[in-house]
């Protein structure tokens, strides 16, 4: 039913539309702040986890796949792809000033700032959603060329599986910032925040697919690498820093196996 009435609108609308999903469950993350006092740290590592498996198998189910299979079963364009997406990361992340979670200010990353450490927590974050939300556009634009293995259904279930693993994403924003004397409101506002370039990421990769249909494949793997890149960089460090690294490599497991499944199943 989902696929039926989405299919109406354009595919930028569809990559709209399926952004702002996942940027509300950002939001609902970060929405928590308001109801539970406080998150037990290896929930938020079994979280963080479960984010990163989820990462990975979209990665490899909804990107890589389907750039390899629309270039005839040749590798160049899905590797080119994956590695320029991997280094764009790589430059974003030298440039962008941003601090991870559970580090002190002076362990900031990017060009030199004094901007607040709260700020560069939610940059921490934003570093992630610009891949998710491109990927996410990506594949609802691919579906305007009408290859087989590019389909409403398989875009639907990357949209999903990123707004699955954007709940704890928004956790890890908003609760912290409380620990550090926020208020609810204004930790939540900082959480949600960290979410809203998913949207504008997801069209612009819907519009450039579609006007060049050419660079199909290679946008494809650029979104896998760029996503890939946040993972080991960035997600499973993180859930492995307070010693819950067994909690965190299951949830990683379990969130693989369910991207796996929302794609087999939807796509």
């Amino acid at each position: 039913m989902l696929e039926e009435y989405l299919i109406q609108f354009n595919p930028v609308v569809q990559a709209l539309f399926g952004t702002l999903f996942t940027y509300a469950l950002t939001a609902a993350g970060a929405a928590l702040v308001f109801f539970v006092r406080t998150i037990n740290q290896k929930l938020m590592d079994c979280s963080l986890g479960f984010a990163a498996g989820i990462m990975i198998a979209a990665s490899y189910w909804s990107l890589l796949a389907p750039a390899i299979e629309m270039s005839r079963g040749t590798w160049q364009p899905a590797a080119i792809g994956f590695l320029i997406g991997g280094a764009f990361l790589f430059l974003i992340d030298k440039i962008l000033p941003h601090l991870h979670l559970g580090l002190d200010i002076e362990h900031a990353e990017g060009i030199k700032t004094k901007w607040q450490r709260s700020v560069l927590l939610v940059l921490a974050i934003t570093l992630h959603n610009i891949p998710e939300g491109l990927a996410v556009g990506v594949a609802f634009g691919a579906v305007a060329h009408g290859m087989e293995s590019a389909t409403i259904g398989g875009a639907i279930a990357l949209a999903i599986g990123i707004g699955i693993q954007n709940f704890p994403e928004g956790m890890a924003v908003a609760f912290p910032l409380r620990r550090e004397g926020f208020s609810r409101t204004k930790a939540f506002m900082y959480g949600q925040a960290s979410g809203i370039v998913e949207p504008i990421a997801g069209v612009i990769g819907a519009a450039l697919v579609i006007s060049m249909r050419a660079i199909l494949p290679y946008a494809l793997a650029f979104a896998a690498g760029a996503m890939i890149f946040v993972v080991v960089e960035e997600l499973i460090p993180e859930s492995q820093r307070n010693n819950n690294a067994d909690l965190a490599t299951m949830g990683a497991m379990v969130g693989f196996v369910v991207m796996m499944i929302l794609d087999v199943a939807l796509g």
